[in-house]
Protein backbone atom coordinates (compact mmCIF):
# COMPACT_ATOMS: atom_id res chain seq x y z
CA UNK A 1 0.00 0.00 0.00
CA UNK A 2 1.33 3.20 -0.84
CA UNK A 3 2.42 5.22 2.28
CA UNK A 4 1.16 8.66 1.64
CA UNK A 5 -2.39 7.42 0.49
CA UNK A 6 -3.48 6.07 3.60
CA UNK A 7 -3.04 8.11 6.77
CA UNK A 8 -3.35 4.93 9.05
CA UNK A 9 0.15 4.47 7.72
CA UNK A 10 1.22 8.34 8.10
CA UNK A 11 0.00 8.34 11.99
CA UNK A 12 2.24 5.40 12.64
CA UNK A 13 5.35 6.01 10.31
CA UNK A 14 7.38 9.45 11.22
CA UNK A 15 10.04 9.39 13.72
CA UNK A 16 13.17 11.04 14.66
CA UNK A 17 16.29 12.05 16.49
CA UNK A 18 18.19 13.85 19.41
CA UNK A 19 19.02 14.35 23.21
CA UNK A 20 16.42 12.49 24.59
CA UNK A 21 15.84 10.50 27.96
CA UNK A 22 14.22 7.45 27.81
CA UNK A 23 11.53 7.32 29.83
CA UNK A 24 10.97 3.87 30.04
CA UNK A 25 12.67 1.66 33.25
CA UNK A 26 14.15 5.35 33.32
CA UNK A 27 17.15 4.82 31.29
CA UNK A 28 18.97 7.64 29.83
CA UNK A 29 20.13 7.25 26.24
CA UNK A 30 21.55 10.84 26.65
CA UNK A 31 21.89 11.77 22.70
CA UNK A 32 20.89 9.61 19.63
CA UNK A 33 24.12 8.19 18.76
CA UNK A 34 25.54 10.15 15.55
CA UNK A 35 27.66 7.82 13.33
CA UNK A 36 29.54 8.27 10.39
CA UNK A 37 27.48 9.42 7.68
CA UNK A 38 26.91 6.50 5.28
CA UNK A 39 28.08 6.61 1.29
CA UNK A 40 24.23 6.23 -0.23
CA UNK A 41 24.11 6.68 -4.39
CA UNK A 42 23.52 10.91 -4.51
CA UNK A 43 19.77 11.55 -5.32
CA UNK A 44 17.68 14.98 -5.88
CA UNK A 45 14.90 16.13 -3.81
CA UNK A 46 12.33 15.34 -6.32
CA UNK A 47 13.38 11.82 -6.52
CA UNK A 48 13.30 11.45 -2.26
CA UNK A 49 9.82 13.09 -2.88
CA UNK A 50 8.88 10.99 -5.46
CA UNK A 51 10.35 7.90 -3.25
CA UNK A 52 8.24 8.61 -0.24
CA UNK A 53 5.03 9.23 -2.21
CA UNK A 54 5.39 6.14 -3.32
CA UNK A 55 6.73 3.41 -0.53
CA UNK A 56 5.31 0.86 -0.40
CA UNK A 57 4.35 -0.79 3.89
CA UNK A 58 2.74 -3.95 4.42
CA UNK A 59 4.35 -4.43 8.15
CA UNK A 60 6.43 -2.66 10.48
CA UNK A 61 7.31 -2.96 14.43
CA UNK A 62 9.88 -1.23 16.83
CA UNK A 63 10.44 1.30 19.15
CA UNK A 64 10.07 5.41 19.00
CA UNK A 65 11.72 7.92 21.05
CA UNK A 66 9.70 11.30 21.25
CA UNK A 67 10.98 14.54 22.99
CA UNK A 68 9.09 17.97 22.59
CA UNK A 69 10.65 21.65 24.18
CA UNK A 70 8.25 23.49 22.88
CA UNK A 71 9.31 26.34 25.22
CA UNK A 72 5.70 26.63 26.84
CA UNK A 73 5.51 28.33 30.52
CA UNK A 74 5.38 25.60 32.83
CA UNK A 75 1.57 26.83 33.48
CA UNK A 76 0.67 25.65 30.04
CA UNK A 77 1.32 21.62 31.15
CA UNK A 78 -1.75 22.16 33.23
CA UNK A 79 -4.79 21.99 30.44
CA UNK A 80 -3.35 18.27 29.80
CA UNK A 81 -3.52 17.61 33.49
CA UNK A 82 -6.74 18.22 33.94
CA UNK A 83 -8.05 16.49 30.79
CA UNK A 84 -6.70 13.14 32.84
CA UNK A 85 -5.53 11.46 29.32
CA UNK A 86 -1.93 11.06 29.75
CA UNK A 87 -2.10 10.04 26.13
CA UNK A 88 -2.70 14.05 25.26
CA UNK A 89 0.84 14.67 27.41
CA UNK A 90 2.96 13.22 24.46
CA UNK A 91 2.68 17.13 23.13
CA UNK A 92 4.93 18.11 26.18
CA UNK A 93 8.21 16.43 27.38
CA UNK A 94 9.63 12.92 26.88
CA UNK A 95 8.18 9.38 25.67
CA UNK A 96 8.96 5.91 24.87
CA UNK A 97 6.50 4.29 22.76
CA UNK A 98 6.38 0.43 21.08
CA UNK A 99 4.45 0.54 17.26
CA UNK A 100 3.09 -2.22 15.46
CA UNK A 101 1.60 -2.19 12.21
CA UNK A 102 -0.08 -4.43 10.10
CA UNK A 103 -2.10 -2.99 7.75
CA UNK A 104 -4.86 -0.14 7.74
CA UNK A 105 -7.35 -2.68 9.85
CA UNK A 106 -4.64 -4.23 12.56
CA UNK A 107 -2.25 -1.33 14.45
CA UNK A 108 -1.46 -0.76 17.93
CA UNK A 109 0.67 1.90 20.04
CA UNK A 110 1.69 1.49 23.72
CA UNK A 111 3.16 4.41 25.71
CA UNK A 112 5.24 3.00 28.18
CA UNK A 113 6.37 4.80 31.06
CA UNK A 114 7.57 4.14 34.80
CA UNK A 115 4.35 3.56 36.49
CA UNK A 116 2.66 1.67 34.12
CA UNK A 117 1.79 1.07 30.15
CA UNK A 118 -1.16 2.51 28.48
CA UNK A 119 -2.39 0.59 24.84
CA UNK A 120 -4.37 1.62 22.02
CA UNK A 121 -5.07 -1.22 19.41
CA UNK A 122 -7.17 -2.22 16.11
CA UNK A 123 -8.03 -5.39 15.08
CA UNK A 124 -10.34 -5.50 12.14
CA UNK A 125 -13.49 -3.11 13.40
CA UNK A 126 -12.62 -3.67 17.08
CA UNK A 127 -10.71 -0.98 19.08
CA UNK A 128 -9.06 -1.12 22.38
CA UNK A 129 -7.89 1.29 24.74
CA UNK A 130 -5.60 -0.31 28.16
CA UNK A 131 -4.21 1.42 31.10
CA UNK A 132 -2.43 -1.01 33.16
CA UNK A 133 -1.98 2.00 35.95
CA UNK A 134 -5.77 1.71 36.77
CA UNK A 135 -6.61 -1.46 35.16
CA UNK A 136 -8.93 -0.49 32.86
CA UNK A 137 -10.12 -0.99 29.49
CA UNK A 138 -12.63 0.26 27.14
CA UNK A 139 -14.09 -1.24 23.55
CA UNK A 140 -15.17 0.34 20.93
CA UNK A 141 -16.62 -1.24 17.58
CA UNK A 142 -15.86 0.89 14.30
CA UNK A 143 -18.19 1.08 11.38
CA UNK A 144 -17.47 -0.66 8.03
CA UNK A 145 -15.03 1.22 5.88
CA UNK A 146 -13.06 3.33 8.58
CA UNK A 147 -9.35 3.90 7.35
CA UNK A 148 -7.91 4.71 10.66
CA UNK A 149 -7.58 4.00 14.26
CA UNK A 150 -9.57 6.96 16.46
CA UNK A 151 -8.48 8.01 20.16
CA UNK A 152 -4.77 7.76 19.66
CA UNK A 153 -2.35 10.96 20.51
CA UNK A 154 -1.55 13.26 17.88
CA UNK A 155 2.01 12.31 16.09
CA UNK A 156 5.20 13.34 14.31
CA UNK A 157 3.13 11.59 11.16
CA UNK A 158 0.39 13.88 11.40
CA UNK A 159 2.97 17.34 11.39
CA UNK A 160 5.05 15.38 8.72
CA UNK A 161 1.81 14.48 6.26
CA UNK A 162 0.83 18.71 6.68
CA UNK A 163 3.99 19.94 6.37
CA UNK A 164 4.48 18.09 3.14
CA UNK A 165 1.31 19.26 1.70
CA UNK A 166 2.95 22.86 2.72
CA UNK A 167 5.52 22.22 -0.10
CA UNK A 168 4.41 25.04 -3.13
CA UNK A 169 6.62 28.38 -4.37
CA UNK A 170 6.90 29.37 -0.31
CA UNK A 171 8.92 26.29 0.72
CA UNK A 172 12.66 25.66 -0.32
CA UNK A 173 13.21 21.73 -1.12
CA UNK A 174 16.68 20.36 -0.65
CA UNK A 175 18.82 17.30 0.43
CA UNK A 176 20.13 16.73 3.75
CA UNK A 177 23.00 14.83 4.90
CA UNK A 178 22.80 10.84 5.05
CA UNK A 179 22.74 9.27 8.41
CA UNK A 180 21.79 6.58 10.10
CA UNK A 181 18.98 5.83 12.00
CA UNK A 182 17.88 2.56 14.13
CA UNK A 183 20.68 0.89 12.59
CA UNK A 184 19.67 1.64 9.18
CA UNK A 185 20.58 3.99 6.00
CA UNK A 186 18.76 7.22 5.48
CA UNK A 187 18.47 9.89 3.14
CA UNK A 188 17.21 13.43 4.59
CA UNK A 189 14.68 15.58 3.18
CA UNK A 190 14.78 19.31 4.06
CA UNK A 191 11.24 21.43 3.95
CA UNK A 192 12.40 25.19 4.70
CA UNK A 193 9.18 27.91 4.84
CA UNK A 194 10.95 31.09 2.82
CA UNK A 195 7.82 33.08 4.89
CA UNK A 196 9.01 35.17 7.79
CA UNK A 197 6.25 35.13 9.03
CA UNK A 198 6.41 31.28 10.37
CA UNK A 199 8.10 30.26 13.12
CA UNK A 200 9.25 26.71 11.89
CA UNK A 201 13.40 27.48 10.44
CA UNK A 202 12.84 23.84 8.86
CA UNK A 203 11.76 20.34 9.24
CA UNK A 204 14.04 17.28 8.59
CA UNK A 205 12.53 13.96 7.39
CA UNK A 206 15.29 11.01 7.29
CA UNK A 207 13.89 8.05 4.40
CA UNK A 208 15.60 4.44 4.82
CA UNK A 209 17.61 4.31 1.69
CA UNK A 210 15.40 0.64 1.20
CA UNK A 211 12.06 1.16 2.62
CA UNK A 212 11.78 5.08 1.66
CA UNK A 213 10.12 5.45 4.72
CA UNK A 214 10.18 8.10 7.55
CA UNK A 215 12.57 6.77 10.11
CA UNK A 216 13.01 10.27 11.93
CA UNK A 217 11.45 13.71 12.08
CA UNK A 218 12.36 16.57 13.94
CA UNK A 219 10.84 20.29 13.79
CA UNK A 220 13.49 23.55 14.55
CA UNK A 221 12.23 26.55 15.63
CA UNK A 222 13.91 29.89 13.89
CA UNK A 223 16.63 31.09 15.28
CA UNK A 224 17.51 27.34 17.03
CA UNK A 225 20.28 24.59 16.06
CA UNK A 226 18.47 21.84 18.36
CA UNK A 227 15.29 20.60 17.24
CA UNK A 228 11.85 21.84 19.64
CA UNK A 229 10.17 18.39 18.63
CA UNK A 230 11.59 15.53 17.48
CA UNK A 231 10.50 11.56 16.95
CA UNK A 232 12.50 8.88 15.78
CA UNK A 233 13.06 4.62 15.97
CA UNK A 234 15.45 3.46 17.89
CA UNK A 235 14.44 0.25 16.58
CA UNK A 236 12.84 -1.19 13.64
CA UNK A 237 11.73 -3.98 12.06
CA UNK A 238 9.70 -4.04 9.02
CA UNK A 239 8.50 -7.44 9.36
CA UNK A 240 4.69 -7.78 9.40
CA UNK A 241 3.88 -8.16 13.04
CA UNK A 242 2.20 -11.70 14.38
CA UNK A 243 -1.73 -11.62 14.99
CA UNK A 244 -1.69 -12.12 18.26
CA UNK A 245 0.06 -8.32 18.81
CA UNK A 246 -3.15 -7.10 18.03
CA UNK A 247 -5.48 -9.16 20.21
CA UNK A 248 -7.14 -8.33 23.63
CA UNK A 249 -7.90 -10.14 26.39
CA UNK A 250 -8.97 -7.91 29.56
CA UNK A 251 -7.06 -9.27 32.31
CA UNK A 252 -8.73 -10.51 35.73
CA UNK A 253 -10.43 -7.67 37.72
CA UNK A 254 -10.29 -5.44 35.07
CA UNK A 255 -12.86 -2.38 34.66
CA UNK A 256 -14.30 -3.00 30.77
CA UNK A 257 -16.36 -0.12 29.14
CA UNK A 258 -18.43 -0.55 26.25
CA UNK A 259 -18.62 2.00 24.25
CA UNK A 260 -21.24 3.42 21.27
CA UNK A 261 -19.93 2.44 17.98
CA UNK A 262 -19.98 5.49 15.73
CA UNK A 263 -23.12 6.47 13.66
CA UNK A 264 -25.09 4.41 16.35
CA UNK A 265 -28.25 6.02 17.64
CA UNK A 266 -28.66 7.55 21.68
CA UNK A 267 -31.79 8.15 23.60
CA UNK A 268 -35.18 9.55 21.45
CA UNK A 269 -33.14 8.29 18.30
CA UNK A 270 -30.75 11.29 18.58
CA UNK A 271 -27.40 10.34 16.83
CA UNK A 272 -24.06 10.14 18.01
CA UNK A 273 -21.20 11.82 17.13
CA UNK A 274 -17.72 10.75 16.60
CA UNK A 275 -15.35 12.25 18.88
CA UNK A 276 -12.66 11.76 16.96
CA UNK A 277 -13.97 13.51 13.70
CA UNK A 278 -11.95 16.32 13.42
CA UNK A 279 -13.18 19.24 11.51
CA UNK A 280 -10.51 21.97 10.15
CA UNK A 281 -13.56 24.19 8.71
CA UNK A 282 -17.00 25.15 10.42
CA UNK A 283 -19.22 27.26 11.45
CA UNK A 284 -17.12 28.44 14.42
CA UNK A 285 -13.65 27.65 13.35
CA UNK A 286 -12.45 28.84 10.01
CA UNK A 287 -8.66 29.45 8.69
CA UNK A 288 -6.64 32.22 7.25
CA UNK A 289 -4.12 32.26 5.15
CA UNK A 290 -1.99 29.16 3.35
CA UNK A 291 0.79 26.57 4.32
CA UNK A 292 3.39 27.26 6.92
CA UNK A 293 1.56 30.65 8.23
CA UNK A 294 -1.83 29.09 8.24
CA UNK A 295 -3.74 30.69 11.27
CA UNK A 296 -7.05 28.74 12.58
CA UNK A 297 -9.62 31.05 14.01
CA UNK A 298 -12.34 29.92 16.03
CA UNK A 299 -14.35 30.93 19.11
CA UNK A 300 -13.42 30.74 22.85
CA UNK A 301 -16.48 29.66 25.41
CA UNK A 302 -15.65 32.19 28.13
CA UNK A 303 -18.57 30.66 30.28
CA UNK A 304 -18.11 27.08 30.04
CA UNK A 305 -14.01 27.55 30.78
CA UNK A 306 -14.97 29.17 34.20
CA UNK A 307 -17.05 26.15 35.07
CA UNK A 308 -20.52 27.46 34.41
CA UNK A 309 -23.60 26.26 31.95
CA UNK A 310 -22.71 24.76 28.72
CA UNK A 311 -24.27 26.81 25.95
CA UNK A 312 -27.43 24.80 25.95
CA UNK A 313 -27.80 26.27 29.73
CA UNK A 314 -27.22 22.36 31.00
CA UNK A 315 -24.70 22.38 33.87
CA UNK A 316 -21.57 20.57 33.73
CA UNK A 317 -20.19 17.35 35.38
CA UNK A 318 -18.34 18.13 38.54
CA UNK A 319 -14.88 16.38 36.79
CA UNK A 320 -15.63 18.39 33.82
CA UNK A 321 -16.21 21.91 35.79
CA UNK A 322 -13.06 21.13 37.82
CA UNK A 323 -10.92 20.24 34.73
CA UNK A 324 -12.99 23.91 33.25
CA UNK A 325 -11.35 25.52 36.46
CA UNK A 326 -8.22 24.44 36.30
CA UNK A 327 -7.99 25.78 32.20
CA UNK A 328 -9.27 28.88 32.91
CA UNK A 329 -7.12 29.48 36.31
CA UNK A 330 -4.14 28.95 33.19
CA UNK A 331 -5.41 31.65 30.78
CA UNK A 332 -5.65 34.01 33.76
CA UNK A 333 -1.98 33.61 34.41
CA UNK A 334 -1.02 34.50 30.76
CA UNK A 335 0.24 37.60 29.56
CA UNK A 336 -1.90 40.26 28.35
CA UNK A 337 -1.14 42.25 24.99
CA UNK A 338 -3.28 44.77 23.04
CA UNK A 339 -3.38 46.74 20.05
CA UNK A 340 -5.81 47.78 17.09
CA UNK A 341 -6.59 44.62 17.01
CA UNK A 342 -8.43 44.93 20.35
CA UNK A 343 -6.99 42.83 23.82
CA UNK A 344 -6.54 40.00 24.77
CA UNK A 345 -3.85 37.08 26.56
CA UNK A 346 -0.86 35.64 24.42
CA UNK A 347 0.69 31.80 24.68
CA UNK A 348 3.70 31.55 22.81
CA UNK A 349 6.12 28.66 22.71
CA UNK A 350 9.45 27.86 19.70
CA UNK A 351 7.02 26.67 17.35
CA UNK A 352 3.36 28.61 17.99
CA UNK A 353 1.61 31.05 19.00
CA UNK A 354 -2.07 31.02 20.50
CA UNK A 355 -3.77 34.53 20.55
CA UNK A 356 -6.90 34.19 23.19
CA UNK A 357 -9.14 37.50 22.30
CA UNK A 358 -11.23 39.34 25.36
CA UNK A 359 -14.24 39.34 22.72
CA UNK A 360 -14.14 35.39 23.13
CA UNK A 361 -11.69 34.45 19.59
CA UNK A 362 -9.11 32.12 19.52
CA UNK A 363 -6.58 32.24 16.51
CA UNK A 364 -3.47 29.82 16.58
CA UNK A 365 -0.84 28.86 14.35
CA UNK A 366 2.83 27.70 13.44
CA UNK A 367 3.70 31.67 13.22
CA UNK A 368 4.79 34.89 15.11
CA UNK A 369 2.15 36.71 17.38
CA UNK A 370 2.43 39.46 14.92
CA UNK A 371 0.59 37.32 12.43
CA UNK A 372 -1.91 36.66 14.56
CA UNK A 373 -2.45 40.43 15.45
CA UNK A 374 -2.65 40.85 11.61
CA UNK A 375 -5.38 38.31 11.60
CA UNK A 376 -7.29 39.24 14.35
CA UNK A 377 -7.36 42.79 13.11
CA UNK A 378 -8.42 41.44 9.86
Amino acid sequence: MPVLKNRAVLRWLVPVAAGVVVIGGGAAVGTFAAGAEPALPPRTAAQLLNDLRTSRLDGLSGTVVQRADLGLPPIAGLAGAASGNELASLLTGTHTLRVWYAGPDRQRLALVDTLGEQDVLRNGRDVWTWSSRTNTASHRTLPAGEATLPSVPPTPADAADRALAAIDPTTEVTVGRSARVAGRDAYELVLSPRDRDSLVHQVRIALDAKEHVPLRFEVLADGADQPAFEVAFTQVDFRTPDADQFRFNPPPGAKVTEAPATGERGPAGKHLPDPDVRRPDGPDVRTVGTGWTTVVVGKLDVAGLAGGPKADGKSKPADAAAGADAVAQVLGGLPKVSGDWGSGRLLSGKLFSVLLTDDGRVLAGLVTPERLYQVAKG
